[in-house]
């Protein structure tokens, strides 16, 4: 079986081909097309701009995959594109892109969540489906969620803890717009989180001790914004001239616009480190709190700050002396991020039997795209 797959939830293009067979996944292709770059000189994701370069890439990243893949589109068993959540202009390109394709080709077409994607990216890119056992408790950590799901089997997703305000991933980007970091946030300030001391701030750790499995960041990013505000020296420090961020360009938030030298860089990465540290120890909290409450047989880690290295290392570390049992399932880096590999992983689970496929083969005509689709 080979499902070609399609994702264009925010501002990443991308097309892959995954084969299963006798239970086994075998990733053939998986195309990314990022527009980072694009979106870094307004400081964030602009959904117009998006959307032109999604409509730009789709059939070039489609092409490419197919050609990885060395197959055509006449050898692909089934489609699937993301639907949602996401931007409703982007989702747009990719659900119409596949039906078009679904309708051309007489092919099923497979709408999938995106969120499911982000934890089955743990099957990829070659594991056996038995693999990963069930029960699981997932985590899903990104920059426009923050979710505890209980899946009792591969197409069952119960939501069992969420932010109430922002998503981690926002609380990064946030910390880096207020340092004047660039965009994309998340990976800078862990960068620099590696060369500070994350004892230096005693930041908040929001609803770490509370009886639930749901999370708080806007109370932490608001403690960093103060904190900056009323630095006193380094900022007023003599030193070897002017900090820069990722685009090369002078720091101007207004506190660090005195900047100078190295004193200030390691206040900088202080910061960062303090409030790494203060994300990373509610998360790895209120997921060790889950498992304790649920015993679950496995855990996956997903969704772009699933890339974080401190992350990764406290809940492989953590789990692995207070659970030992428990399975652990971290995706490689390359499928943390928004990639079209982990919908063609979520796909599988959706298909169903044979006598259901000519419903399947028309499920298409009614899709639409959905940018607040939940889990």
């Amino acid at each position: 079986m080979k499902i070609l797959a399609i994702e264009t939830s925010c501002d990443e293009t991308s097309s892959a081909v995954l084969q299963i067979e006798h239970g086994q996944f075998n990733l053939l292709s998986n195309i990314v097309s990022s527009q980072v770059k694009i979106h870094a000189k307004f400081g964030g994701v602009v959904p117009e701009v998006a959307a032109r370069m999604q409509m730009e890439m789709i059939l070039p990243v489609i092409d490419e995959s197919l050609t990885a893949a060395n197959l055509k589109l006449k050898n692909i068993d089934y489609l699937a594109v993301t639907y949602g959540p996401g931007l409703i202009t982007s989702l747009t390109v990719g659900v119409e892109t596949a039906k078009a394709l679904a309708f051309a080709l007489k092919k099923p077409l497979i709408a999938v969540n995106h969120l499911a994607g982000h934890l089955l990216a743990n099957f990829l890119p070659d594991k056996k489906i038995s693999d990963i056992r069930f029960p699981v408790i997932g985590l899903i950590v990104s920059g426009g969620h923050t979710l505890l799901v209980l899946m009792k089997n591969k197409s069952s997703y119960k939501i069992i803890g969420e932010t109430l305000d922002d998503a981690v991933g926002e609380a990064f980007d946030k910390i880096a717009k207020i340092l004047n970091l660039g965009y994309p946030g998340g990976p800078v300030v862990s960068k620099l989180a590696n060369k500070g001391n994350p004892n230096a701030f005693n930041f908040p750790r929001p609803m770490i001790n509370s009886n639930d499995f749901n999370f708080s960041f806007s109370g932490l990013k608001t403690a960093v914004l103060y904190t900056v505000r009323s630095s006193p020296s380094p900022y007023e420090g003599e030193g070897g001239g002017e900090v820069y961020n990722q685009n090369n360009k002078p720091l101007s938030f207004s506190p660090l616009r005195k900047a100078r030298g190295a004193e200030t860089q390691k206040y900088i990465s202080n910061i960062c480190a303090s409030f790494q540290t203060a994300c990373v120890d509610v998360l790895v909290a209120k997921t060790l709190r889950t498992l304790q409450i649920h015993q679950p047989k496995s855990f996956l880690l997903g969704g772009g700050v699933a890339a974080n290295p401190a992350l990764r290392q406290k809940l492989q570390e953590t789990i692995d002396q207070k659970f030992p049992k428990i399975k652990i399932f971290i995706p490689e880096l390359r499928f943390t991020g928004d990639n079209a590999a982990m919908v063609a992983a979520a796909a599988y689970f959706q298909i169903k039997p044979k006598k259901q496929l000519a419903k399947l083969k028309n499920s298409y005509k009614n899709l639409k795209a959905n940018p607040n689709l939940s889990l």
